[in-house]
């Protein structure tokens, strides 16, 4: 029987490294979860409570394919009472998670063939979306001569005007380095030049160490400006997110969503509407990031590891091992091994260069960082 090509696009690794710890555990053995982008707290208790209200008061039908009209309003007001800007609820749609959101917008702006930019090391599963799809992935490599973002040269040598999108995330993942406003500003008015549709994945802000991130919403309604509860608010299984799109591109996710999706979760959706009042518990997980931050940024390099990309936000360390290996992947299985640690090997996030770096999330206890820390000063001070 035939079998599409599209599936025939590489795995999500760090899934392959959540599936190897979770066999260690069930063996027995004590993992240090440092491999998943995801919280360690659970959703805000006044996400939960309003979760149970929604589920008493049986209200867990379809909803439009847009979102709720509560939470598209809240998110909305989230924009003007963070970032000073005033977004009409209308443009924002509420999508399963911002995966959803990535495939949604794929699918509404470009057609096959279509090149869109990503950054390289980026978020493995945009390219493998764009794929699947088959649009074309120009990759744009970035490193620590321009802060692992790019600049409008690196642009112009990826396709410059050929180019039909560009995706850029910030805070970014695996790295955390962040665009600042007036580099964001430049890209923007780049895209606008030259008839390029500009997508910002925003799903780690709320989580910075210094200055905040800005939003592509405020300076350009042609963006696509994707978000979702997974990170900030702490809420990755409740697979909810949203978009802020532009007026073009309303009624052709609209459409799109009704036919893939139907709706988001509705409970999730409902219950959603009271993580903006979650502030100050929100920003608590916050600060264990931050100090995890600094533990690790102080702590690694006397394990060796003293080269880094600069982490600005998000909760991962994306950390150069050339010193000790050429093979991430196998690095990675043998920490897990020898020392209980999961991380993420570099492969995931670049092709071409990770194998040379691997991915630390420092989203878990700080008890947890530390005993890492201290594993990993024993076992590479043997290496």
């Amino acid at each position: 029987m035939k079998i599409s090509k599209r599936g025939d696009i590489p795995p999500f690794i760090v899934m392959d490294v959540m599936k190897a710890a979770a066999e260690h555990e069930a063996a027995g053995e004590g993992v240090l979860h440092m491999e998943v982008g995801q919280p360690s707290t659970p959703a805000p208790k006044g996400v939960v409570a309003a979760a149970k209200q929604a589920l008493d008061g049986d209200v867990l039908g379809y909803t439009l394919a847009t979102g709720i009209e509560p939470l598209r309003r809240r998110i909305a007001r989230h924009y003007r009472d963070f970032y000073g800007v005033e977004i009409p609820a209308e443009r924002i749609c509420v999508t399963t998670g911002s995966s959803a959101g990535f495939l949604l917008t794929f699918l509404a702006a470009f057609d096959p063939g279509d090149k869109v930019a990503i950054l390289r090391p980026g978020y493995p599963c945009y390219r493998n979306i764009l794929g699947a799809l088959d649009i074309e992935a120009v990759e744009v490599p970035v490193g620590a001569e321009s802060r692992f973002q790019p600049t409008l040269d690196m642009l112009e040598a990826a396709g410059g005007s050929a180019l039909d999108g560009l995706l850029i995330a910030s805070p970014a993942n695996p790295t955390g380095s962040m665009l600042r406003e007036d580099e964001l500003r430049r890209i923007l008015d780049y895209c606008r030049h030259n008839s390029i549709r500009y997508i910002s994945d925003e799903i780690y802000h709320g989580i910075t160490y210094g200055e905040a991130a800005a939003t592509a919403a405020a300076f350009d309604d042609t963006a696509v400006v994707i978000n979702s509860f997974s990170k900030y608010y702490s809420m990755t299984g409740w697979r909810l997110g949203w978009m802020v799109l532009p007026e073009d591109m309303l009624r052709p996710v609209e459409r799109l969503a009704q036919n893939l999706f139907i709706s988001a979760p509705s409970l999730a959706q409902h219950a959603a509407v009271a993580a903006f009042e979650c502030g100050e518990e929100l920003d608590g997980n916050v600060n264990r990031y931050a100090r995890n931050r600094e533990l690790l940024l102080a702590e690694l390099p006397k394990a060796g590891l003293d080269e880094f990309a600069p982490a600005d936000g998000a909760f991962y360390i994306y950390a150069d091992v050339r010193k000790f290996t050429n093979d991430a992947l196998a690095f990675c299985a043998q920490m897990l091994e020898q020392t209980g640690i999961a991380a993420t090997p570099g492969n995931d996030f670049d092709p071409v260069d990770g194998a040379s770096y691997i991915r630390f999330s420092f989203a878990g206890s700080t008890e947890d960082m530390a005993e890492a820390c201290r594993r990993l000063r024993g076992w590479l001070g043997d290496s």
